[in-house]
């Protein structure tokens, strides 16, 4: 018989899941913890029907273990991934015409010039840390700038996250560390919402201060400075750590795999496909987080209510029953019938389309300067983050 076991906060969790989620899809697709006592859905089909299921599955309880395992949680933070329709329906009206593919050209130079700023200072340079000299800084610099957060406080705000995810192996509930982290990041984004209404400008937490938003009762109201912190602390968390992951992946990826790469240089215009297929392969979100509302059957188990579940992207992205035989295969001419790396259904990413922007903008950058690269990968290293997969350095120098 066939060991199976899923542990989002092992060793092996931490340095490459691959073989893990291959025994879950295999023997285990609706896989549970003794240890941990949650359930985990690995095959493609499955996880975006659990997506799909807001009736059975809530997002209401939290998005962490160590949230979604406590019957008392009740976060106060009032943030669109914590909510379920209607009020996730009304909430994310407010701001989701501000990320449309079409919206985000206005932020194209911007995008740009944050990228060449971190990027021009290393040419000629003999090695430098691909995460840790690019793609740690700049994503949260463009993400910020769009909040209006002031540019003085825009690493902070990267650390503070960096803290917030952070797991020592074994660690399931956290650490003082994190907790510190989070409530530092709370109050931060509360004050800022306070001090942004006396100067309105032309930026996105202006524009959430000046909107309303329809209350169950049919009623208008502004939105609070709780509500307001909980929209920017999730843009910001998201915005950063999503694109600093899979730029990184990019680089290890094609450094892997250099026919795709030169496959790339030959014909730039693949990049957005080239984008997609990294997000594929290596999610910057290996798993999203819900609770169980009733009890349901699937595979001949039972996933009981009241339970923490995950929909593990990581696995399912690998699925040879949707991506085929050659699904562990990087390979950028590959054509998704349906991308579930930045999230499905409502809680589909917000900022999607400028994630998948920055990361086109940063090959793109990456393939113009050094087209030929070398990784050390002897010196790589992994984040070890809840749910959150990818490095924290990545030795890069011109071949």
């Amino acid at each position: 018989m066939t060991t199976v076991e899923f542990d989002p906060f092992s060793r092996e969790f931490f340095d490459d899941p691959t073989e893990m989620y291959a025994r879950l899809r295999e023997h285990a697709p609706c896989f549970h913890s003794e240890k941990y006592d949650f359930y985990a859905f690995s095959l493609f089909e499955d996880c975006v029907a659990v997506h799909r299921d807001t009736t059975n599955f809530t997002s209401t309880h939290g998005l962490t273990y160590e949230q979604l395992s406590d019957p008392d949680h009740d976060d106060s933070f009032n943030s669109l991934i914590m909510m379920d329709p209607p009020q996730h329906t009304r909430y994310r009206k407010l701001v989701s015409r501000s990320f449309t593919p079409r919206a985000m050209q206005r932020y194209d130079e911007l995008i740009r010039q944050q990228i060449r700023k971190y990027l021009d200072p290393l040419m000629g340079e003999p090695e430098f840390d691909l995460v840790q000299d690019f793609s740690g800084p700049f994503p949260v610099e463009i993400i910020c700038a769009i909040l209006g957060v002031p540019e003085a406080d825009w690493q902070m705000i990267r650390h503070q996250t960096d803290a917030m995810l952070h797991r020592e192996e074994g660690e399931a509930l956290g650490s003082p560390a994190q907790a510190e982290a989070a409530i530092n990041q709370a109050v931060y984004f509360i004050e800022f919402a306070k001090d942004k209404r006396s100067h309105l400008g032309d930026d996105l937490t202006s524009t959430l201060i000046e909107a309303q938003v329809e209350t169950e009762t049919g009623e208008m109201a502004s939105l609070t400075d709780e509500d307001i912190a909980g929209f920017i602390s999730l843009l910001g968390a998201a915005g950063s750590e999503t694109v600093t992951k899979a730029v990184a992946n990019a680089g290890v990826l094609f450094h892997r795999n250099p026919g795709e790469w030169e496959k790339l240089k030959a014909d730039p215009s693949k990049v957005d496909s080239a984008v997609e297929e990294v997000l594929r392969y290596w999610a910057p979100s290996q798993y999203q987080g819900r609770l169980s509302v009733n009890d349901t059957e699937w595979h001949g188990v039972t996933v009981k209510a009241g339970k923490p579940v995950f929909i593990v992207t990581g696995a399912a992205n690998h699925d040879e029953r949707e991506f085929g035989p050659d699904a562990t295969v990087f390979d950028i001419d590959r054509e998704q019938r349906l991308a579930i790396s930045l999230g499905h259904g409502i809680h589909t990413c917000l900022g999607a389309a400028l994630a998948r922007m920055e990361c086109a903008v940063a090959i793109d950058e990456i393939r113009d300067r050094w087209p030929d690269y070398v990784i050390d990968e002897t010196r790589c290293e992994r984040v070890q983050m809840s749910n959150v997969a990818g490095y924290s350095s990545v030795p890069f120098s011109a071949s």
